[in-house]
């Protein structure tokens, strides 16, 4: 099972597209795949009051528990946020600040990451840093990143080598 959680905001964006095509790759593998669109989602922020570490609940009614629960019934995780002033974008911070519930169910995985962004991969680098921090805190393995640099308007990945690898990547998991 491969879940991919696209924090992408924009429909047919360079991130989006990168997971469409990493899903196509899977899919052509024979792999059950699903992509969750962050923002289709209802995920508010963190509260910080800890209700869950009693309960194992969040106390906030939304998305969050069934992504959760889809996260932890993976057997591969693909993340995936464009590079907003140097690092992950704000819905994928407020997902992963909801991980708390659940934080120590979240491990076992194996992760990749996608991340675009108008700058060459130094530019992209913090993201990588901060994610794969995370998830190797979550007890993950990180198997790759995909890299969409030097793309900001809507398409512009498709002329890149980030496509073949994110096909690539989605065949050989």
């Amino acid at each position: 099972k491969v879940l991919i959680l696209s924090s992408s905001p924009r429909k047919g964006g360079n991130s989006d597209i990168l997971c469409q095509q990493l899903k196509k790759g899977a899919e052509d593998a024979g792999h059950q795949v699903e992509l969750i669109s962050l923002y289709d989602k209802k995920i508010g922020f963190c509260r910080a009051c800890y209700a869950c570490f009693k309960t194992g609940k969040c106390v906030l009614q939304d998305d969050m528990s069934d992504i959760l629960c889809k996260m932890q019934a993976a057997d591969v995780l693909v993340v995936s946020t464009p590079t907003y002033f140097l690092t992950m974008n704000g819905m994928l911070k407020a997902t992963i600040d909801r991980f708390l519930p659940k934080w120590q169910e979240l491990g076992g995985h194996e992760v990749y990451f996608i991340i675009t962004g108008h700058d060459g991969k130094e530019g992209l680098a913090l993201v990588g840093q901060e994610l794969t921090k995370i998830f190797l805190e979550l007890g993950n393995e990180i198997k790759g990143v995909i890299w969409g640099e030097g793309v900001w308007q809507k398409g512009e990945v498709e002329s890149t080598k980030a496509m073949e690898e994110a096909y690539s990547v989605g065949i050989a998991i």
